[in-house]
């Protein structure tokens, strides 16, 4: 989506959020990624992240070697990529994106204070992640790309005309979060099996999925929710991720964040 969405645009910047570098061959990644920058130079993200990011049956069905179980070499993975970039193969430099770690786990800010690269939080994964944004902050290390510290914050915001609209368009994800966390993997239900599920199942609509931070509500809402989250974590960029059942919903969602905080809808050249 990488390439149609940066050949349909002139000034945004697009990229991954993120590829899940356990999955690919560190040389690939930046043979894709550098091909990319080529194509589009300066506006070509490559955000990398640890986790599986799926099932356990799909996990093994990407792994790179069946015979056992995948090596946690992770962090050999990331200094073998960042190598391409900044070595480049057979002295043959290559092209490079901006890459980001990300993570939402206190061992995903050590790394990205040690390798010296912007760390973006998973906060809709979890909401704690204040502190080790402060621990990446005060032990990070300038490195040839970034010579002081970068913090993003990913949150899960649903915004719509009134707040009673948003939280009932929310109950799409919240149903299908909940079947996930049981072991069972659904398609984004509509908004009215989803109402009936959570309701059959005697369970609050904002309570669900515990231990998520899901900011739900009108156009003013939650822009004040977002605004906090970011003085929270001391964030310098906000991510908005969601998941809702009706295209139309989700183009509004972003339309009305878009306008809270003045980033105007001017077409493309």
């Amino acid at each position: 989506m990488i390439g149609p969405v940066a050949v349909a645009t002139s000034r945004i910047r697009v990229g991954s959020g993120g590829v899940m570098l356990p999955h690919y061959s560190p040389l690939k990644v930046a043979e894709n990624f550098s091909m990319l920058s080529a194509l589009f130079p300066g506006r070509v993200d490559l955000g990398i992240g640890r986790a599986p990011g799926t099932s356990a049956q799909v996990a093994f069905a990407l792994q790179r070697d069946r015979r056992q179980p995948s090596p946690d070499d992770f962090r050999e993975q990331m200094d073998e990529l960042l190598g391409y970039f900044s070595r480049g193969l057979r002295e043959l430099r290559f092209q490079s994106p901006e890459v980001s770690l990300l993570g939402s786990s206190p061992q995903s800010a050590v790394w990205a204070a040690e390798l010296g690269l912007p760390y973006v939080f998973a906060d809709f994964i979890n909401p704690a992640g204040a502190a080790m944004a402060a621990y990446y902050r005060e032990h990070f290390r300038p490195s040839a790309t970034l010579s002081e510290p970068r913090v993003s914050v990913a949150v899960w915001a649903l915004a719509a005309d009134t707040d009673d609209e948003a939280l009932r368009v929310s109950a799409s994800a919240r149903m299908m979060l909940l079947n996930l966390f049981r072991g069972r993997l659904i398609p984004v239900p509509a908004v009215e099996k989803a109402l009936a599920f959570l309701a059959q199942e005697g369970v609050p609509i904002e309570s669900v999925p515990e231990g998520r931070r899901i900011i739900t509500g009108s156009q003013g809402r939650v822009h004040q929710s977002i605004e906090g989250v970011a003085d929270e974590y001391g964030a310098d960029e906000v991510f908005v991720v969601n998941i809702v059942h009706d295209p139309a919903a989700r183009i509004r969602c972003y339309e009305l964040i878009a306008q809270a905080f003045g980033l105007s809808a001017q077409p493309e050249p």
